[in-house]
């Protein structure tokens, strides 16, 4: 079964009244003024189904749903479903009854929103079937058009800028410190002594002798001392005991 064969309710309005109209003398339109409107020929349900491109008026009852009459609808605007000239809420339809009889009957609404929501339905449908029809002759004659050629020409190459290009290692260049300038690299072919290879200086020559005792007190060669001026003992006061009697000298070392 095609999609076409379901049909669909559209708008359903509880409470819609028919009148007998006049003839149309003329070609100005039905006026909904010259109807009894204060004796409706009948009231009930009104629903607008779609079967396909075409709509149904469907005017039942309200309790028992019974079909009272329905108006196929082909296109709309048209002869089907007409505007009254003298007011928004009543409408002109025709009905069939399936044996190629027609009648044109007044209908109104007694809410002025139903009879904007009874209009908006039919528009709507038949705004779908419009776009519907042209969908179909598209997809028959396809237009090509012009094609959009997003590839590259003949000789044509485009640059790329990134960020924070790897080294060939793997690693990332390091950014320069916003904290603070950064230490300056050594001078090409600066050393740093360590502490035991300062030059050593020599205070004297020859090794320090202690003629009373007999007994001497080699320096070595290194003194990390300096020695004070006009004074010729390396050690100065220390090779001298605290507390020592006048006149007698140490033997060099310390007595504790």
């Amino acid at each position: 079964m095609a999609d076409n064969d379901y049909e669909s309710v559209i708008c359903v309005k509880p409470e819609v009244h028919v009148y007998r109209i006049p003839p149309r003398a003329s070609n100005r339109g039905y006026r909904a003024a010259e109807w009894q409107l204060d004796q409706p020929s009948w009231s009930g349900r009104l629903r607008i189904t779609a079967l396909g491109k075409k709509a149904f008026i469907k005017l039942e009852d309200k309790t028992s749903g019974e079909l009272f009459a329905q108006a196929p609808v082909d296109q709309f605007p048209g002869i089907a479903v007409e505007s009254v000239t003298d007011s928004s809420r009543y409408f002109v339809i025709c009905i069939e009854d399936g044996n190629g009889r027609r009648a044109f009957i007044g209908v109104g609404f007694a809410d002025r929103g139903d009879a904007f929501d009874f209009n908006v339905a039919l528009q709507d449908h038949f705004k779908w079937v419009k776009q519907q029809t042209e969908f179909a002759k598209q997809a028959q004659n396809p237009d090509p058009g012009p094609k959009l050629d997003l590839g590259f020409k003949e000789g044509q190459t485009i640059k790329i800028n990134i960020a924070n290009i790897k080294k060939k290692d793997g690693t990332k260049p390091r950014p320069p410190s916003s904290s603070g300038p950064s230490l300056l690299p050594p001078p090409p072919g600066g050393k740093i002594q360590a502490f035991g290879s300062i030059p050593a200086q020599h205070s004297d020559p020859q090794p320090a002798s202690n003629t009373e005792s007999g007994q001497s007190l080699d320096l070595g060669a290194t003194s990390f001392w300096t020695e004070p001026a006009g004074s010729s003992d390396s050690w100065g006061d220390f090779t001298k005991a605290a507390g020592a009697p006048a006149g007698q000298q140490s033997t060099g070392w310390v007595q504790f």
